[in-house]
């Protein structure tokens, strides 16, 4: 898979670029509710990673990468340890494997979309859960002795964040579902955080933007696999 931000963008449905355009919009509009330039700018790279994940393309992938360490640096500004250890530390290097992984599996030579994995079989799925219940009670000792605000739903969020990033790599549709639930996670920890210092709506904001986007990745990852069965069966 060959990385050209050019015809990523010229591969976008009118749909997806309708929604992308307005995603981007409603992320600048977050300035009247006091958000920050570098603020603005994590938004739109992290609206935009969406968009081009939800094609299957290894640059949402790249700006994934890049959207975890700008989160990351925000997170800590609020003392939100969890999400800044969880993004920087685990989220940023799983997403990093991702894009290797993305690049190795091209769709049958096309360049712009990733071979959606369907056959994750029960082992697998057993080991990672029983990594994700071992990851999120390391991570709430941690995050306790580090006084972080908001524990548990900060340690619920080392849980949808670590099945989101390892579904991501492995090239399963439900990333995005496990993604979306982590958004809702997160619009509920800066609500917490609003009631302190009202700037902190327009991360409300924009993870609610971030929730309609991965549904829709769920959704189109859907007609991927589907699109994919059929070609190969052809």
């Amino acid at each position: 898979m060959k990385i050209n931000l050019i015809n990523s963008v010229k591969n976008l449905s009118k749909k997806e670029l309708c929604l992308w355009i307005f995603s981007i919009l409603v992320v600048t509009a977050t300035v009247f509710l006091g958000s920050s330039l570098f603020e603005i700018i994590a938004g739109l790279v992290g609206v935009s990673s969406l968009i081009f994940a939800a094609k299957g393309d290894v640059i949402g992938q790249i700006l994934i990468v890049i959207f975890a360490i700008m989160y990351g640096i925000i997170s800590l500004s609020f003392s939100y340890y969890g999400e800044m250890i969880t993004y920087l530390g685990m989220t940023a290097p799983i997403a990093v494997l991702a894009v290797i992984s993305w690049i190795r599996h091209p769709f049958e030579g096309n360049n712009n979309e990733v071979e959606v994995n369907t056959s994750i079989k029960l082992p697998e799925i057993i080991l990672t859960a029983v990594s994700a219940i071992i990851v999120t009670a390391i991570f709430y000792f941690i995050l306790k002795a580090l006084g972080n605000n908001s524990l548990m739903l900060s340690t619920v969020s080392v849980t949808t964040s670590f099945l989101a990033s390892y579904l991501t790599f492995r090239r399963s549709r439900y990333y995005a579902l496990c993604y979306a639930a982590n958004d809702l996670v997160l619009v509920g920890l800066w609500i917490i955080a609003s009631l302190e210092d009202p700037s902190y709506i327009s991360m409300v904001v924009c993870f609610s933007v971030f929730f309609f986007n991965d549904l829709y990745g769920f959704y189109n990852w859907g007609k991927i696999s589907k699109s994919q069965q059929t070609e190969r069966s052809e």
